[in-house]
């Protein structure tokens, strides 16, 4: 019984530190997001953590609305792809588990 206790242990901690690694990496990724055609882009990192806007200069001739709403389009398909690709990536450490809140 402790054996296989002591198991459970061992790979519970192993778990935890590729989920560590994962985080690390995530942190670390750069992902583009962008809208009009790619006048307007944006760049998180696996946690959704704005780093970048790029605007193309013959956008800044628009209306400041359009502009404003390309931002956001370009800022949701960032946070789109670093969703997937954060979900791809914590796929490999859990096994296709469910998500657990907090990790």
């Amino acid at each position: 019984m402790f054996k296989g206790m002591s198991n459970i242990y061992k790979q519970a901690q192993k778990m935890q530190k590729d989920m560590k690694k994962v985080q690390d990496e995530l942190e670390n990724l750069k992902i583009e997001g962008q809208s009009g055609g790619g006048i307007v882009k944006v760049v998180v990192n696996g946690k959704k953590e704005p780093l970048s806007v790029t605007l193309d200069d013959s956008i800044l001739s628009e209306d400041r609305d359009m502009v404003e709403d390309l931002i956001l389009a370009a800022m949701k398909n960032a946070f789109d792809n670093a969703e997937k690709e954060s979900a791809e990536k914590m796929k490999s450490v859990t096994g296709g588990m469910p998500n657990i809140p907090g990790f």
